[in-house]
């Protein structure tokens, strides 16, 4: 029996965490490349990717500061390059959106819905912090809406897909889903549909086995076989739901996007590192780990030569 391919993401630094939580965070233009290559080498087959302000680590959408890694990654490796266009919750929707559209990648994230995104609970944990940006940024989550309004969603669809781009769909919870299929029907997400359930963020959904078991019976139902289903679990969450949405017939997104941690208390020493304790997770489960070109072709992507990343 032919075993099925798994998708292996990894988000490589993001905008949730600041550079104090942890040394393993990438923050410059090098770390960051350097990160993504790791991970690719690790078997990642896709790389989820933000830009920080170098100095400070502060989130940033310059296409500038992508500029200094996006070569480098593409040179060094032939992994799928996938550009955020969520940015950071404080950006606004243009400045968010410029790297995907100028940049031309074969991914780009796509939110399906405004939602509150709490990041401050880490300030139970985290109490000392180099960057004077780095804990108001954490306090006055608790005040912010993470904006994707309908015609924002249609904004980033219509251009990044002119480009040939095509869309990692995140969704933190059951409306999401709802969202995407509506604009399924409205013509502007073609199959197969990249469905990037995202479970424990504070303002999203849960991270119990049973948000895990709904949010794929809703995806079942609403998208049938015309989508390829993917998940990540938060901070604690990140390895047990992975797992859990491997067996279920998942792909799996890891990396210090989204959880810094390897263990209980331990930090986990880069992104290829939680990269390769899902891939023992995985072969564990008699499962294969997709290549590049093999993720590729289950998502009918456009090819790496048709990116803009060397301009």
């Amino acid at each position: 029996m032919k075993m099925r391919k798994v998708i292996v993401t990894c988000a490589v630094t993001g905008s949730v965490h600041t550079p104090s939580m942890s040394p393993h965070l990438p923050i410059t233009p090098d770390q960051i490349a350097a990160s993504a290559v790791e991970a690719a080498a690790a078997g990642a087959s896709v790389v989820h990717l933000h830009a920080r302000d170098p100095e400070s680590g502060r989130p940033t959408q310059d296409p500038d500061v992508y500029r200094q890694f996006l070569p480098q990654i593409v040179q060094a490796c032939d992994v799928v390059v996938n550009i955020t266009t969520g940015g950071s919750p404080i950006l606004p929707l243009e400045e968010r959106l410029r790297p995907a559209v100028l940049f031309e990648p074969e991914l780009a994230s796509l939110n399906m819905g405004s939602m509150n995104f709490g990041m401050y609970e880490m300030l139970g944990r985290f109490t000392e912090f180099r960057h004077e940006w780095e804990r108001p940024y954490l306090e006055n989550s608790a005040d912010i809406v993470f904006r994707n309004t309908f015609r924002d969603i249609q904004h980033i669809l219509q251009a990044c897909s002119a480009s040939g781009t095509r869309f990692e769909i995140e969704c933190y919870d059951v409306g999401h889903l709802y969202t995407a299929a509506h604009f399924r029907d409205r013509g502007l997400l073609e199959g197969p549909i990249f469905i990037q359930t995202v479970f424990g963020t504070r303002g999203g959904i849960g991270a119990h086995y049973e948000d895990i078991a709904m949010m794929k019976r809703t995806a079942d139902r609403l998208f049938g076989d015309d989508y390829i289903w993917s998940v990540l679990g938060t901070g604690r969450a990140q390895i047990p739901i992975a797992t859990m949405s491997a067996a279920m017939g998942g792909n799996v997104r890891v990396g210090l996007e989204d959880s810094l941690w390897d263990a209980p208390g331990k930090l986990a020493a880069s992104n290829a590192t939680q990269v390769r304790r899902m891939r023992t997770i995985l072969e564990a489960l008699s499962l294969e780990i997709a290549t590049p070109d093999e993720t590729r072709e289950i998502l009918k992507l456009k090819g790496k030569a048709a990116m803009k990343i060397l301009v």
